[in-house]
């Protein structure tokens, strides 16, 4: 066999080559002091390496997780401490004070400066902050100071129920936080009742306070007890004279149960048992515009007898006012008297009689026309003996569906079909006047809760009923429907008592409904708008700075007479019960927050030992073994050596040698 001169090259490089890579690794290998360098070299060893270096990664995570956690819940122990003995402070002011036959009211107003004291510290600590600036009895609003004093001694939570945790290892995962409304606002009262605050919606400027107020008739409130109240400030309109007022009633029935009562800016309002004040000046609601429909005596007396005859077939339209419908019966011949007489009859028949004890005296309480009295009660509308339909409450009226056209002509009004509705801008056309909008057209703007629509006229206008056509020419009616908006001869009317305004209307149009200025509103038939609105809410808890300054106030008002001391006597004693209850609270949960931290130091514990087990298995499958190392790179020098010499030897051979 022969063998070439590369041949003898090439095998001698590649054992010089595979023998330096040997050596090479191993001097990689005691350099690092690992044995698995690359996935290469122990595919499954380099993936339990990966497993375990995660795990690694995993429970330093845990560690450090652990370490937060505990000084978190050591911060919230440490408050929650602090807060124990204030309370206990408080416990001693509170049985103190129970000396009402020695203490005199400048010794309670003593008392009651350093309760004040008391709860400044008790807001502070109920608003601390962690080393990150968040607050720790916030919940998830940790950004969000949890407890704000609302003025009048009302204290309020803005935070959440949530409750922050981290993951202390792969499957505990511990609280480190705990709401403020769970530890101070939800702890059970000793009696039943209530927390008082003004609605979001108030528009007072500067807003009125309401006080934290007290139970002072338990009985009474216990009978009221669940439901909440709401005061509602009315127009001050509402009262004679006008002044500011208020109306009490239940909030989920709407029982009135106090009924515009005349208000004093700090004076104590008593109702069901419950004890309150407010302060300032509470925005006034805007009284309702009655809305009416007018019949007419000059087309009464105009009208022919045989209209006026009901005797033998009765007549009758509806009248429907908010929704709900009645039915008026005429049953009586009105012709047999003639002028005022005949005029005053139809009216009484109505429900309009000037004197309205003779709907309740026999024999004409079984009339049809002490029916028809009772039907507009029921309406809440009265007629007067003029022949007025009023809403008081500001409900447009509809008349229609009259049994016969006679009924439309002795009152003046529009009551067959869709009859006739209450304007709310009325139309007040300027007498024999004529508006050439075919050759000028012009434009108005109605707007209807926040919606508005364009009106073109561009038709003549002679009088109101071709005014009320106009508007309702073409699109106009498309865009009078998407208001809710009719337009009749008598005026607009809005089909859900919403007001109407007019804006941007040419000169001519405003001219021929008889009005003016921009905006232009509803002038009847408006609801009434209430003002400022006070919530009293009962309930079953009392939240700690709440019971604290209810005892406050008591001090602050006590005086020398013995029902005075025998009132606060009672609040002495919920006061202690109530502070018995917060310790209860608190005392759970430094028990809850003692259990979070003994679970994170035997969590921690545990990944350590993790850890340490980890660490151990990684050391065998990836550390090397430093004396199988040298040998073996001995022994790789040994062979790189010899390849070496080798192909020094073979390469001096040579042909020409022998010649």
């Amino acid at each position: 066999m022969r063998v070439s001169t590369s041949q003898i090259y090439n095998i001698a490089n590649i054992g010089m080559r595979d023998a330096q890579v040997a050596v090479d690794k191993t001097n990689q290998q005691i350099s690092s002091g690992k044995r698995v360098l690359s996935p290469a070299d122990d595919p499954v060893a380099a993936t339990a390496i990966l497993m375990l270096n995660q795990e690694l990664s995993r429970t330093t995570q845990f560690t450090k997780n652990i370490d937060t956690a505990d000084n978190n819940l050591t911060l919230e122990d440490t408050t929650l401490q602090s807060v124990v003995s204030l309370v206990q402070r408080l416990k001693e002011l509170t049985v103190n004070s129970g000396n009402t036959a020695v203490l005199t009211p400048s010794d309670y107003k003593a008392m009651a400066a350093e309760l004040d004291s008391r709860l400044g510290e008790l807001m502070n600590l109920q608003n601390t902050r962690n080393a990150s600036g968040q607050y720790i009895f916030a919940g998830f609003q940790s950004q969000t100071q949890p407890f704000v004093d609302n003025g009048g001694g009302n204290y309020s939570y803005q935070g959440d129920e949530g409750q922050l945790s981290v993951q202390a290892s792969t499957t505990v995962t511990v609280a480190v936080s705990d709401s403020g409304k769970k530890i101070f606002m939800d702890i059970p009262a000793s009696h039943n009742t209530f927390n008082t605050r003004p609605s979001s919606s108030n528009q007072a400027t500067p807003p009125a306070v309401i006080s934290v107020g007290d139970v002072y008739d338990q009985a009474a409130f216990d009978k009221l007890f669940p439901e909440d109240m709401l005061v509602t400030f009315n127009a001050n309109s509402s009262v004679n004279p006008p002044s500011p007022n208020y109306t009490i009633t239940e909030r989920s029935s709407g029982k009135v149960l106090v009924d515009k009562q005349v208000y004093v800016s700090g004076q104590d309002i008593k109702v069901n048992g419950a004890k309150f004040s407010i302060s300032g000046s509470p925005y006034p609601g805007i009284a309702a515009v009655p809305s009416t429909i007018s019949m007419s005596s000059a087309a009464f007396t105009g009208a022919i007898a045989a209209d006026k005859d009901y005797s033998v077939t009765p007549g009758a339209f509806d009248i429907t006012v908010g929704g709900v419908t009645e039915t008026l019966v005429l049953d009586q011949n009105f012709a047999t008297t003639s002028g005022t007489n005949a005029l005053n009859d139809f009216i009484t028949a109505l429900g309009g009689a000037t004197d309205k004890s003779f709907y309740s005296t026999l024999p004409y309480s079984t009339s049809t026309a002490a029916a028809n009295y009772k039907k507009l009660q029921n309406l809440g509308i009265s007629l007067s003996d003029t022949g007025v339909f009023t809403s008081a409450t500001g409900l447009n009226i509809t008349i229609k569906n009259a049994s016969t056209a006679a009924i439309s002509n002795i009152t003046g009004v529009t009551t067959q079909g869709a009859g006739t509705t209450t304007p709310n801008i009325p139309f007040n056309y300027p007498g024999a006047s004529t508006f050439s909008f075919a050759t000028t057209p012009e434009t108005v703007d109605i707007t209807v809760n926040g919606k508005t629509v364009t009106l073109t006229l561009n038709t003549n206008v002679t009088n109101a009923t071709t005014l009320a056509a106009a508007l309702n020419n073409g699109n106009n009616a498309v865009e009078l429907a998407k208001l809710g908006v009719i337009a009749t001869p008598q005026g607009l009317s809005s089909l859900n008592n919403s007001v109407i305004s007019l804006t941007n209307a040419g000169p001519n149009l405003l001219a021929a409904i008889g009005v003016s200025g921009n905006p232009v509103t509803s002038s009847k038939g408006v609801l009434a708008s209430p003002g400022d609105k006070f919530v009293i809410e009962s309930t079953g808890k009392q939240g700690l700075l709440t019971t604290v300054s209810r005892l406050s106030d008591a001090m602050k008002t006590i005086d020398n007479t013995q029902a005075s001391k025998d009132d606060f006597a009672k609040i002495v004693a919920k006061t202690l019960a109530s502070l018995d209850n917060v310790m209860t609270n608190i005392s759970a949960v430094q028990g809850e927050v003692g259990a979070r931290q003994n679970m994170l130091e035997s969590t921690k514990n545990l990944n350590s030992d993790i850890e340490l087990n980890s660490k151990e298995v990684l050391a065998q499958i990836q550390d090397l073994d430093y004396a199988e190392a040298s040998t073996r790179l001995q022994m790789q020098t040994f062979v790189l050596s010899a390849a070496q010499q080798s192909f020094i030897k073979i390469s001096e051979l040579s042909l020409f040698k022998y010649m």
